[in-house]
């Protein structure tokens, strides 16, 4: 048991950018990275463990040789490992789009459906984000203006900044907007319904498919009832601040901000997953020690007990 560094699998859609390799550190000869798939044990991109006993191997196999003791008891519910987090940098807009819940996801693309938050780690003054729908509309004018490519005129804009949260459950209509830049929790899936891209086409020349069929099946023709902001209050623990960013049954995420030290617990209840968005740190701790840098990820195996980041910077901390 000790702290693993994780290196990402990385996605250059379409849409992506550079900042991911010239400001987070991402090593690779893609030309964009979209995403940076920061913890993933997903069959589209696992992480791969760094350092010690383990490196050179992926986290799923990690689990399969440890035990999934190593994830927690608050995990032992979930049949797959239950989340995957990211960096998204979108230098274009992203497609509008949809995630289905659990059980429809199980039933129709036999993986879990994807609840989701988004943290904006930076953005372009004045960059947006479509987040649910201005008013309540129904099944028939929601197929109408897919059909027509009416749809943005009902869509819900909203002006980010950097810092805001979103909470987007499972059935939310929405776009991740050019200009920004941030950190995704997610359900463990890669299921989603696109239902207008633009009229883009793909890397092979044609346009992208749509999901419309699905996406009406599964969306919410409402408006979102979460606030864009934190769910929670800063707390000044003297060497650093922390502030719950969001929770649901499936994660629960801080953004702590370090001054200078900050002592922390992993007990028997879940892992934690630590991703360095800004400054730098070393981990110590009686199970090993590790060094942290912008764009960095590391894995805590439950029951891993005390820690200590000292150090400046901007981190999320998601357990389970």
């Amino acid at each position: 048991m000790y702290p693993m560094k994780l290196i990402a699998p990385l996605k250059d859609y379409i849409w992506g950018g550079t900042k991911l390799k010239t400001a987070f550190g991402k090593k690779t000869d893609l030309e964009k990275v979209a995403e940076s798939w920061q913890l993933s044990c997903h069959k589209d991109g696992s992480s791969i463990i760094e350092n010690g006993e383990y490196a050179g191997k992926t986290l799923p196999e990690y689990i399969e040789a440890a035990g999934k003791e190593v994830l927690g008891t608050d995990c032992a519910s979930f049949e797959y490992f239950p989340i995957l987090i990211k960096l998204i940098d979108a230098k274009d807009n992203l497609s509008v789009q949809v995630h289905p819940d659990n059980e429809y996801a199980m039933r129709v693309e036999g993986e879990y459906g994807k609840t989701e938050m988004w943290y904006i780690v930076d953005c372009e003054p004045g960059a947006t984000l479509l987040y649910g729908f201005q008013h309540e509309i129904s099944k028939e004018e929601f197929a109408r203006r897919i059909a027509d490519n009416t749809l943005l005129e009902v869509t819900n804009a909203v002006t980010v900044h950097k810092g805001d949260c979103f909470f987007i459950e499972a059935g939310t209509l929405h776009a991740i907007g050019k200009g920004i830049l941030i950190a995704e929790i997610q359900q463990n899936s890669n299921t989603t319904y696109r239902i207008y891209d633009y009229g883009r086409l793909g890397n092979d020349g044609k346009p992208r498919p749509l999901h419309v069929e699905k996406a009406k099946d599964v969306t919410r023709l409402c408006p979102p009832t979460r606030p864009t902001r934190p769910e929670g209050s800063p707390v000044d623990c003297g060497g650093y601040t922390t502030c719950l960013l969001s929770s649901c049954e499936y994660f629960t995420v801080h953004a702590l901000s370090l001054k200078s030290e900050a002592a922390l617990q992993v007990d028997e209840k879940s892992f934690h997953s630590l991703m360095c968005l800004d400054g730098s740190a070393e981990l110590t701790s009686a199970n090993g020690n590790v060094s942290l840098k912008k764009g960095d990820s590391v894995f805590l195996p439950a029951n891993f007990g005390s820690y200590k980041l000292t150090g400046s910077g901007e981190y999320i901390l998601t357990t389970v």
